[in-house]
């Protein structure tokens, strides 16, 4: 038996430092299971397959904003150096979609308010555990928990105020595809409002979701001011056979 990140420097041919990084980032996986702890202790004959990431993709750019189709695995601040542009906004590591940068603090503070008078129509999209048959409104307060591993939201009636609206795609088995609109944006809203109805996403353990290769969420549309954008969905969300289980 040896620890994870010294294995996986071996079967690679990089730094111990490089494989810790490779395996806290989310893109290791063996036996078809993410490997979460870096010094976790394997099988010195384990095999590891790394899931590369993808660069990002330029949605549409001009005097006011960049929009990114930001690939899963990669982190917003990431994005943000790439580009060296703020953000106006952030999507968890795992979560794909619309990331939207902008290059001028006037259109910054405009934009800030559009989100706070909830004129910004965000719509994503996701794979859940059960049958979702029909559309309803989650409107239930959200309160987040600062941890050492990172904020959890919590449902609770002294929280902010939180609605995401649930529709129905398509079922696969026992999973659904789903669309979520939000006319909040508070941490982990989706994951948390998901969870509370007993239809936590894919690959969301944090919220008990069952284990896939990431949490499969995906930030398809949207919209503000004139802007109107749609990321092309992943490869991920149209083979659901592998999250057969």
């Amino acid at each position: 038996m040896e620890k994870a990140y010294k294995l996986l420097a071996i079967q690679e041919h990089i730094s111990a430092n490089e494989a810790k990084r490779l395996i806290d980032s989310g893109k290791v996986f063996a036996y078809d299971k993410k490997i979460k702890i870096a010094r976790a202790m394997m099988k010195k004959n384990t095999k590891f397959k790394i899931m590369h990431t993808k660069k990002p993709q330029k949605i549409f750019e001009d005097e006011n904003i960049i929009v990114i189709n930001k690939p899963p695995y990669t982190t917003s601040e990431e994005i943000e150096k790439i580009y060296k542009t703020p953000l106006l906004h952030r999507l968890d590591k795992d979560t794909s979609g619309i990331l939207v940068l902008v290059k001028n603090k006037n259109f910054q503070k405009k934009a800030i308010n559009e989100f706070k008078n909830k004129n910004v129509y965000k719509e994503y999209l996701a794979w859940v555990s059960g049958i979702v048959s029909e559309p309803t409104t989650i409107d239930m307060p959200l309160k987040v928990i600062k941890t050492k591993s990172g904020a959890y939201s919590k449902i609770d009636k002294y929280g902010d105020e939180a609605i995401t609206e649930i529709e129905p795609v398509k079922a696969f088995r026992s999973k659904s595809e789903i669309k979520a609109v939000i006319h909040t944006g508070r941490t982990h809203q989706i994951r948390a409002h998901l969870s509370y109805i007993n239809h936590p996403i894919l690959g969301d353990e944090k919220y008990g979701g069952i284990p896939a290769k990431r949490v499969m969420l995906h930030h398809h549309k949207f919209k503000i001011f004139d802007y109107e954008f749609t990321a092309d969905v992943p490869k991920d969300f149209t083979i659901m056979e592998e999250y057969n289980n």
